[in-house]
């Protein structure tokens, strides 16, 4: 009897042993707070009356704050997110031209708790034109082009779907001498923006269709139209162009849009570019596509 009575004493004992060795460890998070007053400053760099946008840089100072907060997430609204802990960063979008992106802002407390904000912002980008483009553009500084009257197809013409003068190409020497005196510059400052700037010695050619759009009556003729410089915005072609026949880069001309003579458009496709020529695509008022042939001066 006592060594059963003994036996049941050791079994209770090992299964309260057991019992106690099993039990599940408990931890605590401690007081979950969520982050509170979460605020969301930007600033586009170089943002001023003159560039509402930006300066080009495509940068943008980002500030977060909160109270009770670990960490920010942020998602900047062109396909990237990045953890900042101090909620303070200088982001750079890449996508050339006025975009608008919402950045989002998580704070992040104890336990996963969030707090989100949001914000739109717009932003300039420049183009980043290739070095040997904007060499033979600009020489380096700034460079003057004339119309290549002696070329075949110094002017020309045909359907916006098309990127040939498949409809007229002017024989040499043919043209009006107001599209022949007509010098074009092309300067670059410190930043490689580019502007150009039209001295057309009074008169400029204007094709009959676009006329009405810059405020005048008649046919193809020589007008008289004032210029003056402009800073021109480079960008991907949006055109349906490829690399066999064109550079795939255009440049868009503020106000009257002329280059040398005008058709109505200020958008140009740089179809060809060398050291000393320059082959240009345009598509006028009347929507088909123009063409000149520029040369060094």
């Amino acid at each position: 009897m006592k060594k059963n009575i003994k036996s049941f004493s050791i079994i209770l004992f090992a299964a309260i042993i057991g019992f106690t060795g099993c039990k599940k460890t408990e931890y605590s998070f401690g007081e979950i707070k969520t982050p509170a007053d979460l605020a969301l400053a930007t600033t586009v760099v170089g943002t001023n009356v003159a560039n509402p946008n930006g300066d080009g840089t495509g940068k943008v100072a980002i500030v977060a704050t909160s109270t009770n907060v670990l960490s920010y997430n942020i998602n900047y609204g062109d396909g990237t997110t990045e953890v900042v802990p101090t909620g303070t960063i200088t982001h750079k979008y890449s996508s050339p031209g006025t975009s608008e992106y919402t950045i989002t802002v998580s704070a992040v407390g104890t336990g996963g708790s969030l707090s989100t904000i949001s914000k739109k912002i717009k932003v300039f980008v420049d183009f980043e034109i290739p070095a040997t483009m904007l060499s033979y553009l600009t020489n380096g500084s700034s460079q003057v082009w004339v119309t290549d009257k002696d070329a075949p197809g110094h002017v020309g013409v045909g359907p916006a779907t098309d990127f040939s003068p498949i409809w007229y190409a002017a024989a040499p020497n043919t043209r009006d001498a107001c599209l022949y005196d007509d010098e074009i510059t092309f300067s670059k400052d410190a930043n490689n923006k580019v502007t150009m700037s039209v001295d057309n010695k009074g008169q400029t050619f204007i094709i009959a269709a676009a006329t009405a759009y810059y405020s005048l009556a008649g046919g193809d003729n020589c007008y008289n139209i004032t210029t003056a410089a402009k800073s021109l915005a480079f960008m991907d072609a949006t055109s349906a162009s490829t690399s066999a026949n064109s550079t795939r880069i255009q440049f868009v001309v503020p106000g009257n849009g002329i280059v040398n003579f005008a058709t109505g458009g200020n958008t140009y496709e740089i179809l060809s570019i060398t050291s000393t020529t320059m082959h240009l695509r345009n598509i006028g008022i009347d929507g088909n596509s123009w063409y000149q042939k520029l040369k060094v001066k």
